[in-house]
């Protein structure tokens, strides 16, 4: 299983980002995806759930103003962040949640 992220970057306060993440390897379609974020000397933090119903499921902290999504075709899974807030500086990770499989991470950094 192979999963791979992209689109962090820097960003200002307010703004918005979308990140992406394509897996390989898997029936993806079958599992439930995650994203997770982790800043220094913290552990991961639950950002959002997508089951294969969808339904989706999202940390208080990034409620309204995220959105998850995938898109089975493409074996891809998105995170759309929107109003981004300077504490939501991290490394985002995609999860296959039941495997335990992760990617490798994408930077974010909200400068206030």
């Amino acid at each position: 299983v192979q999963l791979v992220e992209s689109g962090g970057g820097l960003v200002q306060a307010g703004g918005s980002l979308r990140l992406s993440c394509v897996a390989s390897g898997l029936t993806f379609s079958s599992y439930a995806m995650g994203w997770y974020r982790q800043t220094p000397g913290k552990g991961r933090e639950l950002v959002a759930t997508i089951d294969n119903g969808p339904s989706t499921g999202y940390a208080a902290s990034v409620k309204g103003r995220f959105t998850i999504s995938r898109d089975n075709a493409k074996k891809a899974l998105y995170l759309q962040m929107n109003r981004l807030k300077p504490e939501d500086t991290a490394t985002y990770y995609c999860s296959v949640i039941s495997l335990g499989y992760w990617g490798q991470g994408t930077q974010v950094t909200v400068s206030s």
